[in-house]
C-alpha cells in the first residue's frame, strides 16, 4: 500500500527507555496540514496532552510536525510542562516551523521526571534521518507494552484523483478510550477543509476508538490526530466528503481493533454486538459494561459459556431495557431466549470459545432501533503479570 504524499518519518533511540531501542519519532509534513484531534477526558492529564491543544488553537488548526517519545509519560512530574515546550521549541527551530505548529505526545510510565536534554540532544540526527519510506519505523518507536506495531492504510479514488490514507497508533494496556486512545496518528494526503476534518474525526472515533476497550482505564496521555495536508492536490466534492470519511473510519476500526488484538496478556479478540437498544449511545454503554466485566472477560479466557455474566453485565450499565426480551448468542449459538436458558451443547461452545476470536451478541427485541459493535479482549494472568511489574 503508498503512503500519503508528503510526510516524512524518522525513529531513534534518545535514552529514555531503559532497553535501547528506538524511543523518539518524528512524522512532518511538507505542507502545513490541516490537523484535528482528540485527547484524553482524564481528569489528570499530561503535559503534552495540554501543550498539543493549546498548539492547536494558536495554529488556527495547523500542524506541521508530531513528535513523540516512549518511555516516559512525561506526567505528574515538576518539570513536565517545561519538557513539553523545550522539545517542541527545539523542533520547531530544526524544522523551521512556528512553534505552535508541532504537536507533541508521549506514553509510558506517570511521575517520573522526563530529562528535555534526552530528546533535544537526539533531534538533530533524527531531523536528519527523515525518509518517506520510514513509516514502520515510527510505529514501533511508540510502543510499549505492544507485542507487535499497529498500522492501517487505505486509498480512495475520487472525481479528481486518488488520495490515501495511513495511520499507526499503539496501546496494549490502560485502554478505555474516551474521545482518543493511547496515541494515535492518522494522514491523508487529501485537501480537506479544517472544519470538515473535525467533523469527520468526530464522527469516526466514535465508531472506532470509543468502541474499545482492553481493560476499562483511560490513560492520562490519550492523543489522536488526524492531518490532512492536501499534497496529492485532489479536494473530494461535497458529494465525494462521505466516501473519505469512510475511508478514514475504516482504517480507524482496524487501529482501534489491533489494539484490542494486542492487549495486555490477551489471547483471544472478542467482539460485542448489542441491538435493539433505546439509542445507539444506550447500545454502546450495554457493550462497555460487558467488555469491561472482568467476570465476562475471564470467562472467555476460560471459554466458559456463562451467558448469565454477560447478561448481568448489560443489566448494569445504567441502561432501561426489559431482560424478558433479551437474548443472547455466543458464537452464533443461542445460549439465552427471553432472560432464561436457552438449550445448547456446553461440548460445542465450549470448543468454539477455545477458538482465537469470539462474538457476544445481545438483542433486545421490541421497538429499539440502537445498536452497536464494540472491540475488547479477553483477561488473563498474563495481564497482571505485565502490570504487577511495569516500573520496574
Amino acid at each position: 500500500m503508498k503512503l500519503p504524499l508528503g510526510y516524512a518519518y524518522a525513529a531513534a533511540y534518545a535514552g529514555i527507555r531503559n532497553v535501547e531501542t528506538p524511543d523518539l519519532a518524528l512524522i512532518v509534513s511538507g505542507l502545513p496540514a490541516n490537523a484535528a484531534a482528540v485527547f484524553t477526558q482524564n481528569r489528570v492529564q499530561a503535559a503534552p496532552v495540554k501543550l498539543s491543544r493549546r498548539h492547536l488553537k494558536l495554529s488556527g488548526g495547523l500542524a506541521g510536525a508530531i513528535l513523540a517519545n516512549a518511555g516516559n509519560a512525561n506526567c505528574a512530574t515538576r518539570t513536565g510542562d517545561a519538557v513539553a515546550l523545550a522539545s517542541a521549541k527545539a523542533a520547531a527551530k530544526l524544522l523551521r516551523l512556528p512553534v505552535a505548529q508541532v504537536l507533541v505526545a508521549s506514553t509510558g510510565v506517570i511521575g517520573v521526571e522526563l530529562d528535555a536534554s534526552k530528546i533535544t540532544q537526539a533531534l538533530p540526527r533524527l531531523v536528519a534521518s527523515l525518509s518517506g519510506e520510514r513509516f514502520d519505523d515510527v510505529a514501533r518507536a511508540i510502543m510499549t507494552t505492544d507485542l507487535v506495531p499497529k498500522t492501517a492504510f487505505g486509498e480512495v479514488k475520487l472525481r479528481r484523483g486518488t488520495v490515501r490514507v495511513a495511520g499507526m497508533t499503539k496501546g496494549s494496556g490502560m485502554i478505555q478510550p474516551l474521545m482518543a486512545t493511547t496515541l494515535g496518528f492518522v494522514l491523508t494526503d487529501a485537501d480537506i477543509p479544517l472544519a470538515a476534518l473535525r467533523a469527520m474525526l468526530k464522527r469516526t472515533v466514535e465508531r472506532s476508538y470509543n468502541r474499545l476497550s482492553v481493560d476499562g482505564d483511560t490513560s492520562t496521555n490519550d492523543t489522536l490526530a488526524l492531518l490532512a495536508n492536501s499534497a496529492s492536490g485532489v479536494r473530494p466534492d461535497p458529494k465525494e466528503m462521505p466516501k473519505m470519511e469512510e475511508a478514514i473510519g475504516r482504517v480507524m476500526e482496524s487501529l482501534a481493533q489491533a489494539i484490542a488484538r494486542d492487549g495486555e496478556g490477551a489471547k483471544k479478540f472478542v467482539t460485542i454486538v448489542v441491538s435493539g437498544a433505546p439509542s445507539n449511545d444506550a447500545a454502546a454503554r450495554m457493550a462497555r459494561g460487558i467488555a469491561n466485566s472482568p467476570l465476562v472477560k475471564t470467562a472467555i479466557a476460560g471459554s466458559d459459556p456463562n451467558w448469565g455474566r454477560i447478561l448481568s453485565a448489560a443489566g448494569n450499565a445504567g441502561v432501561a431495557f426489559d431482560p424478558a426480551k433479551t437474548d443472547v448468542h455466543m458464537q452464533g449459538l443461542a445460549v439465552c431466549k427471553g432472560g432464561l436458558a436457552a438449550p445448547f451443547s456446553e461440548v460445542e461452545l465450549k470448543r468454539k470459545l477455545d477458538a482465537p476470536e469470539c462474538e457476544i451478541r445481545v438483542t433486545i427485541r421490541g421497538k429499539g432501533k440502537g445498536e452497536t459493535r464494540f472491540w475488547t479482549c479477553d483477561l488473563t494472568e498474563g495481564y497482571i503479570r505485565i502490570n504487577g511489574s511495569y516500573r520496574t
